[in-house]
Parts: C-alpha cells; structure tokens; sequence
C-alpha cells in the first residue's frame, strides 16, 4: 500500500474523528438546551390534551398526530430560520427576545396561580376560544387542531429561543446552531406529543385491564380469546391487571392536575430564571447574586446534598421571583395589552 494512500486513509480516519466530536458536542450542547427548556415543555404536555377532550376515542390520537406535525412546522419550517437569522444578523436580539418570552412564561405562570384561587372566565389563550355553534363535528375537530397549533407557536418560539440562547453562550458555529435547534425541536415535539398521547389513552387502557376476565390468555388484550374460558393463568392475573386498570382510570384525573401544578411551577421558575439571567446580562447582577448567596448558605448548611439543595433553593427563589413579576403583568395585560389587541381587530 503506498504511503500516499495511507495518507489519506489517515486523513479520513482524523475527520471521522472530528465529525464524531462535532456530532457528540451538538448532542451534549442540545441536551443542555432541553433541560433549560423542561418548563415549557412540561406546560405544552399539560396544556395539550384538553384539545382532544369531548371526542371520540378513535379521534384522539389522529388528532395528537395532527397537533404535533403541525408542532414540528412550527419549530423546523418559521421558527429554525427565523432563529438562525437571528443569530446571524441581530444577535444583540436574542437576549431581549428571550426576555420577553420569560415574561410570558412568568404571566402564564402567575394567571394559573390566580385562576386556582379566584377562578374567572378565562380571557387569554391557552386553549384559545371554541366556536359556540361548529356545523359538525368536523368542522370542531379543524378549529381544536388549529388552536392547539397557534398555541403550540408560542411555547415553540420560546423553546427555540431558549436553545438559541445556549447555544449562542458556547459559541457554536452556524451549521451547529442549525442542527442543534433542529435536534432540540424535533426530539421535545416527539417527547411531548408521545407523552400526550400515552396520557390521553391512559383511562381506555385502564378500562380495557380493569374489564379483562383473560389478561394472559389475551396477553392483555392484544389478541382476541374467543368464546374460551379463561385459565389459571387468567385467574392468577386478573387480580394484578384489574386493580392496575382501576388505578390508571382513578388516577389518571389526579395525575393531570399534578402535571398542571408541575407545569405552572415550572414556567414560573423557567421564566423568573430568563429575567434574572438577563438583568445579570444588562449589568444589573443584584437578585441574581442574592439568589445565589442565599442557595450558598443553605447548601453549606447540609453538605451530603449540598448540590441538590442549592438547585432546589435556587428555582424556588427564581420561580417566586417570576410570580411576583407575573402578578405584576396580569392587570397590564388584562387592563391595557388585551383592550388594545380587541381594538386593532376591529
């Protein structure tokens, strides 16, 4: 073998090497992303299966299958490029944007709060507002598929703007930029929407075990058992299977109320992190270094979980941080943005 050959052989195996290096970095760099973007994606999983609700259980999933394809042009068709412009052309930008997004997440946040203690007509747009007469069914299931992928925008804006801001912070080239905020989008949207729709088929699964009189003859009711009478397997399982169907039909409205609490705290501490994060940005360090002082000391204060403890304090602070902020938005936004918005569409 001549030595040029083994040359290029070498050269092939070193951009192998970088190619690997570089798709390694993206992963870690996207994963990053994901985990700063966990409170918009545990809200999108808590809002989104309230748009399936009141329809025919062979109409969920199309309709989560919907919602989500119309996820994914959000994130990788308007959002992906107008994200890379952005990095390009106007990245004093992203912080402000970011910003602004935060204080989004903080109003959302805090309106919940609200709403669970003094419960009103709901006047923004979570779910956005159903036609009170649709023609038929069909025309209901176009305006639900179209609200959720409105709302899906903007919890997709914010997640993009959220790993465009990480990413901005490691200095990653165009091209990663590019394949991270894809990776990002592409993998949240099918987390999110696989969760929705596990969560939203979770009560027929449960009736389906909970109904079962032949749980191993059926392998769960996967297949068809006829007129057979069940056996002693059956009846060995049957205990097991239905007392887990019951669990899944009884729990499953808990466990969505859950979700909804996670999700508020969540954009609270997403959201009052973004603000504090940017105020440090804009020279203005004082809650952000008062944050931290205060995780510090009860960190130190019980060394074994020191690192745990110093999280937990630290988005309990920042998430108390965006509810004071976010109460403070709620009378602008119902007194002053939303007044202002109904008088442009007229």
């Amino acid at each position: 073998m001549s030595t040029g050959l083994i040359a290029l052989l070498d050269d092939v195996v070193g951009l192998a090497k970088v190619a690997a290096a570089s798709l390694d970095d993206a992963a870690g760099q996207a994963a990053r992303a994901g985990v700063k973007a966990a409170g918009v994606v545990v809200d999108d999983a808590a809002v989104t299966p309230r748009y399936v609700v009141g329809f025919a259980a062979s109409r969920e999933l199309p309709i989560i299958a919907r919602i989500a394809m119309g996820s994914l042009k959000n994130k990788l068709i308007f959002l992906l490029p107008a994200a890379l412009l952005l990095s390009l052309f106007a990245p004093w930008a992203i912080t402000p944007l970011l910003m602004l997004g935060g204080a989004f997440l903080c109003y959302e946040g805090a309106e919940k709060v609200y709403e669970a203690f003094w419960p009103h007509a709901e006047v923004h747009g979570a779910g956005g507002k159903v036609a009170e007469s649709p023609a038929d069914a069909q025309a209901l299931e176009e305006e639900k598929i179209s609200s959720a992928i409105k709302t899906d925008f903007i919890l997709s804006a914010e997640i993009m703007a959220i790993t465009l801001s990480t990413v901005a912070e490691e200095s990653s080239s165009f091209w990663n930029q590019a394949l991270i905020l894809a990776l990002v989008g592409t993998l949240i949207t099918l987390v999110v929407y696989g969760a929705v729709a596990l969560i939203v088929k979770a009560d027929d699964v449960g009736i389906a075990l909970a109904t079962n009189e032949a749980p191993a003859s059926s392998i769960l009711g996967l297949r068809s058992v006829g007129t057979a009478q069940p056996g002693g397997a059956d009846r060995g399982l049957r205990p097991v299977t239905k007392a887990i169907g019951r669990g899944l039909v009884k729990g499953m409205p808990v466990f969505l109320k859950l979700l909804s609490v996670v999700g508020m705290a969540a954009m609270l501490w997403v959201g009052g992190g973004i603000i504090i994060h940017g105020l440090e940005g804009y020279g203005v360090p004082a809650i952000g270094h008062a944050i931290h002082h205060v995780a510090e000391v009860v960190a130190h204060a019980v060394p074994a979980i020191a690192g745990v403890l110093e999280w937990l304090v630290t988005a309990a602070l920042s998430g108390l941080f965006g509810l004071v902020l976010g109460a403070l938005l709620i009378p602008l936004v119902h007194k002053v943005l939303q007044p202002a918005m109904g008088m442009a569409k007229h």
